[in-house]
């Protein structure tokens, strides 16, 4: 693509980003500080609720390849043809002949970094530091691409990337902190757990799409959306089941229903947002993304300022 169309993608994919997760971390925060009013008990079941996150985006991104599908706006095969006798539309809008294989080792890093970063939260980390933890994200990413994605990076990008940690790190620590925004050591640890598997996830993601594109395969956003959460869900359901997290979890909120609906807006707010996540790294690479998750921060600190 031309200079002017590329802008224009990313355009869409960060303005789709900011937009989507202005209101996630404020329905994260809602789950984590909810207490029950029956017993005064908080909601800890972070792997329950990434099966319910992971879920909810199964069924969206389905749902639009469906769509894109029926609307014949999907991918075709490599000698055009979009149904059974070349005549016939197909109903699936998805990528013809699409390794599933690359999708399980992205899909488990990715769970495991949202699952900890749920369990940091639940476990005391307040949001504050989360939120600052976060801001390097890119760091991890960078590395991972690097060891694990086999990307080169000149020196403007690495410049560039400190240059947006170290901005949002000074937003964030400029922030008045009240006692209550005190962190504990097992939270402090989850957080860290999370940007390794943050790093992790961006080398398995780089290398992912160097795979497709040696095959001659070009994912589209949907694509990677529902078949990576397809596999964090199946991690999820398998992890939440051994710990005794999915009963638990299904036991809390059968008793209080409100934060079924706490989870539901939750998670849709994430399927939404994933979409413009996942159509920013099939267009460029993790590492963009991240940067735009990264400035998405600094952008809502300075609002936060402002107001």
């Amino acid at each position: 693509a031309d200079p002017q169309t590329q802008a224009l993608q990313l355009l869409f994919g960060a303005g789709g980003i900011y937009a989507s997760f202005l209101y996630y971390g404020s329905l994260q925060e809602d789950v984590f500080r909810y207490e029950s009013p029956d017993d005064g008990s908080k909601f800890t079941m972070a792997w329950f609720l990434q099966v319910l996150e992971s879920g909810a985006n199964v069924i969206f991104g389905t749902v639009a390849l469906i769509i894109m599908g029926l609307t014949g706006n999907g991918n075709v095969s490599a000698d055009g043809d979009d149904g059974v006798d070349g005549s016939t539309r197909k109903w699936w809008g998805g990528t013809p002949n699409l390794p599933k294989k690359p999708f399980i080792s992205s899909g488990f890093s990715q769970v495991c970094s949202k699952g900890f970063t749920s369990l940091a939260l639940a476990n005391g980390l307040s949001f504050p530091v989360a939120t600052l933890a976060k801001s390097g994200k890119m760091a991890p990413v960078m590395i991972g691409s690097l060891i694990l994605g086999g990307a080169t990076y000149g020196m403007r990008e690495y410049l560039q990337v400190l240059a947006i940690i170290s901005g949002t790190a000074i937003l964030s620590m400029s922030k008045k902190k009240s006692a209550e925004s005190e962190s504990t050591t097992l939270g402090v640890v989850f957080i860290l757990l999370a940007l390794v598997m943050d790093g992790i996830t961006g080398g398995v993601q780089k290398r992912l799409l160097a795979d497709m594109k040696r095959a001659k395969v070009t994912p589209q956003p949907y694509d990677l959306m529902t078949f990576t959460n397809l596999f964090m869900m199946i991690f999820a359901i398998l992890i939440s089941l051994s710990l005794g997290e999915f009963t638990k979890g299904m036991s809390y909120c059968s008793h209080n229903p409100k934060m079924f609906t706490l989870i539901w807006k939750f998670s849709m707010c994430s399927a939404v947002g994933q979409s413009f996540i996942f159509y920013t790294v099939a267009r460029f690479d993790p590492l963009v993304c991240s940067t735009v998750t990264t400035t998405r921060k600094i952008f809502f600190r300075v609002v936060e300022h402002c107001v």
